[in-house]
């Protein structure tokens, strides 16, 4: 093999191994939801190419509220679907969509779009 093919061929991998990185193992720290005068945890999420805080950190045992606003038009963006928590609603564009639950046990539950393609998730934590 020659080093031009080796070149490319090594520059391919770790493309490869980037992508798979960026969008399927990437962990942040996430983002506290902040408590508001009715007693909800509240997070407003922008949607725009993906979410934006992608990582929401909740209490347990207390109502969360998460605010979505969607910033584009792309149709994989229309609508997000909280799997673990029975919630899905449509998000037009430019329009506050508030999602309200109640976490239950301390873990990680993910929110995406209808597609799978966008990504986010909730970390509740003990209270």
């Amino acid at each position: 093999m020659t080093p031009d093919r080796i070149l490319i061929t090594v520059g391919g991998l770790a493309a490869v191994a980037f992508i798979a990185w960026f969008f399927w193992l990437k962990r942040t720290p996430g983002v506290k939801a902040s408590v508001v005068s009715d007693g909800y945890q509240e997070q407003m999420i922008l949607v725009k190419g993906g979410y934006t805080p992608d990582t929401i950190r909740v209490a347990a045992g207390r109502p969360v509220r998460l605010l979505f606003r969607r910033e584009e038009t792309a149709a994989c963006s229309e609508q997000v679907v909280l799997a673990d928590f029975g919630k899905s609603a449509p998000l037009p564009t430019g329009t506050v969509v508030p999602i309200e639950f109640m976490p239950g046990d301390p873990g990680e539950h993910e929110f995406t779009c209808q597609m799978g393609m966008l990504r986010g998730r909730i970390v509740v934590e003990a209270a």
